[in-house]
């Protein structure tokens, strides 16, 4: 627990400098490019059209509980990508702010934070879109809408743990940022996105309760389609704070364990 207060106070003693190394790796990553840090609204974008397309348009699929499948498919594609494009940064984070890790007096466990932030500011954006898509479809705010938040912030930490893990591995396994690639592909069918639960048979559906993403994605739908509270889903709840603690024990073990290591090896 004292770890994890101190934690919250380093954060808070480098909120400016987080605030800013968010912006600058935001703003460094569409350097060059023609239309800059636009593509990194236009990607999802094209992605979300792609998939709806093949869907509804070539298969036909029909409203999932009598709900647009258009905004049924945007609840569940935008909590993925804000994870995956947090994981993927936030793993990537030490060995691309190499000349941060000899800095004594700099906490470098909050360099995957950092890349974590930059993910939320086009997330925020998206799910901004998203709430517009519902008032032009008809569907007014409701009070479960507020729980976003608190699926957003349950994402924050869950990656956070992981990529105390993963960002320090890297360090010394630099597949590591292709196996997670890899794994991310896979676990985006795992989880169901673009497919309601309801046609996996019965049996299997117990596999993704132990898929971290299938509760968040489920969450943002409770909150924006279904109106249920996080609460009302007790087991499930419980059962992803259990690995989200999990990851953020190993993960801060592991990096700590590292660390004393990254200067010689970057």
């Amino acid at each position: 627990m004292q770890n994890i207060v101190n934690f919250l106070k380093e954060i808070w003693k480098y909120r400016i400098f987080l605030f800013e190394l968010s912006k600058r790796e935001f703003y460094m990553r569409y350097v060059g490019s023609l239309l800059g840090s636009v593509w990194a609204f236009v990607h999802p974008i094209i992605q979300i059209l792609i998939l709806w397309y093949v869907f509804q348009i070539g298969f036909k699929s029909a409203a999932v509980d009598n709900f647009p499948f258009i905004l049924w498919l945007a609840s569940g594609m935008i909590p993925w990508f804000f994870f995956s494009e947090s994981l993927q940064g936030a793993t990537n984070s030490i060995i691309e702010n190499r000349h941060w890790v000899k800095k004594i007096v700099f906490r470098i466990s909050l360099l995957p934070l950092a890349k974590i932030i930059t993910a939320l500011y086009i997330h925020l954006f998206f799910v901004g879109l998203l709430l517009l898509m519902f008032l032009a479809y008809g569907y007014k705010p409701t009070i479960y809408l507020l729980q976003i938040f608190y699926y957003m912030l349950s994402m924050i930490v869950f990656v956070l743990g992981l990529s105390w893990a993963t960002s320090s591995l890297i360090v010394f396994f630099r597949d590591i940022g292709q196996i997670i690639s890899m794994l991310l592909q896979f676990g985006f069918w795992l989880t169901p996105i673009f497919y309601s639960l309801k046609v996996v048979p019965e049996k299997y559906r117990i596999i993704y309760m132990f898929n971290p993403m299938f509760y968040i994605v489920e969450g943002y739908r409770d909150s924006l389609i279904y109106h249920i509270w996080f609460w009302e889903r007790g087991f499930q709840t419980v059962f992803y704070w259990i690995m989200t603690f999990v990851c953020l024990t190993v993960g801060g073990l592991l990096f700590k364990r590292l660390r004393p290591h990254f200067a010689d090896l970057l």
